[in-house]
């Protein structure tokens, strides 16, 4: 293609200044193929309006923002407008210069949407690529192997994470799920901001949970976290208090914590006792809304043998099951009794009952399982099997 004597480097070389410094090699043949264009007074080729997608795909790629690409065509346009032969001659054919303007704008319009078509692409591409390799990143460190774990410290950088200091994971179930894309992922991930984890803090999702990998330097960045993710999420009919905060409709929720642990492997290790911590917390029943595994570590031992469990509460628990209406009302009536640190009058009133009918109780238990709740030794062994009936479903599922 030949095209007059005029300064195109120069021109590309202002257009990119004036655009903030962009390369003005993106701008590839757009103003000889602009001169030439004005010179037969036809429109842009498509073979020739493919490259400039191409360029919109190379800019995105680069980081370059849209506005700045879209200026630098423009500006390189009316640069070189007033350099034309048909602008230079204007007096010479004025119709020429009337042509020679609708052909440039049209060309510049043209190219420019093509551009920005391209660019529009990539970065759809871009993002879809960010999104699937940060959700292999979260696979690979939540549930995969040794050999992923060899590359993760490297990886976390690209996500703001630096898994060389302590980092805990809190998971969020709820009656609606959460999905990477949703709203109310969105309002959780903000209710954070401002903690001490804000700065080094992943919110993801997994099976249709919230999960939270964070920075714990200490016990209270987790309590900060705790106290974001609750206040961003639906209050319980119960509490008094006005959240002033919007909150995620997310229905009936719980949350579950790990401890704070070092290494991609503490990583792993913290989410799995937040999963579990979920899971005993289901199987204890009760209306326990955050599950710290920091304060299940009895049950949780209790649950890695589950044969010896079992035997201790059919050991201990089994008389119960000849009571009139079951062993159902003696075992609440356990937990309220413990729970009240062995106060009869708190745990009878906590259960709606008179002393009298609570101690007759607590008198019924001792003759059927030949342990006295009041005493020491029998009070720890009953507990003890209370826990672990409440672990199995038991007697749900045996009586």
């Amino acid at each position: 293609m030949t095209t007059p004597d005029l300064p195109l480097d120069k021109i590309a070389a202002a257009a990119a200044t004036e655009a903030g410094g962009v390369d003005a090699c993106l701008l590839g043949d757009f103003l000889p193929v602009l001169v030439a264009a004005v010179g037969t007074g036809t429109r842009l080729r498509r073979v020739e309006l493919a490259g400039y997608r191409d360029a919109g795909r190379q800019a995105a790629g680069r980081g370059v923002a849209l506005r700045a690409l879209v200026d630098l065509y423009l500006s390189a346009a009316w640069r070189l407008w007033r350099h034309l032969p048909q602008v230079v001659h204007a007096a010479d054919d004025p119709a020429a210069v009337v042509l020679a303007g609708e052909v440039m704008l049209r060309g510049a319009d043209d190219a420019v949407a093509v551009l920005t078509e391209g660019y529009q692409l990539a970065r759809r591409d871009l993002v879809r690529a960010q999104a699937a390799a940060r959700r292999e990143f979260v696979d690979d460190l939540l549930l995969g192997g040794a050999q992923a774990l060899a590359t993760l410290v490297d990886r976390a950088a690209l996500f703001g994470l630096s898994l060389a200091a302590p980092h805990a994971v809190v998971v969020v179930e709820a009656e609606r799920p959460f999905t990477d894309s949703s709203p109310l992922t969105g309002i959780l991930e903000r209710s954070i901001q401002g903690t001490k984890a804000d700065a080094d803090a992943l919110v993801t999702t997994k099976d249709g949970a919230l999960v939270v990998i964070f920075a714990a330097p200490d016990r209270s960045a987790i309590d900060e976290v705790i106290r974001g993710l609750t206040s961003g999420l639906p209050r319980t009919a119960d509490e008094k208090e006005v959240k002033l905060r919007r909150t995620a409709a997310v229905g009936d929720w719980r949350i579950g914590v790990g401890q704070a642990h070092q290494g991609p492997s503490g990583v792993r290790f913290s989410f799995e006792q937040a999963q579990e911590a979920l899971d005993l917390g289901l199987r204890l029943g009760g209306d326990e809304r955050v599950l710290n595994s920091a304060d299940l570590l009895v049950q949780r031992v209790m649950v890695r043998d589950e044969a010896a469990m079992r035997d201790l509460v059919e050991a201990v628990l089994t008389p119960l099951l000849t009571a009139r209406g079951g062993a159902e009302p003696l075992l609440r009536t356990l937990e309220a009794y413990f729970d009240a640190g062995g106060n009869a009058s708190l745990s009878a009133r906590s259960m709606h009952l008179s002393v009298r009918a609570l101690t007759y109780r607590l008198e019924k238990i001792a003759d059927l399982t030949g342990r006295d709740p009041a005493a020491p030794g029998p009070r720890f062994e009953l507990q003890t099997a209370v826990v672990g009936a409440r672990l199995l479903g038991w007697p749900g599922a045996h009586g």
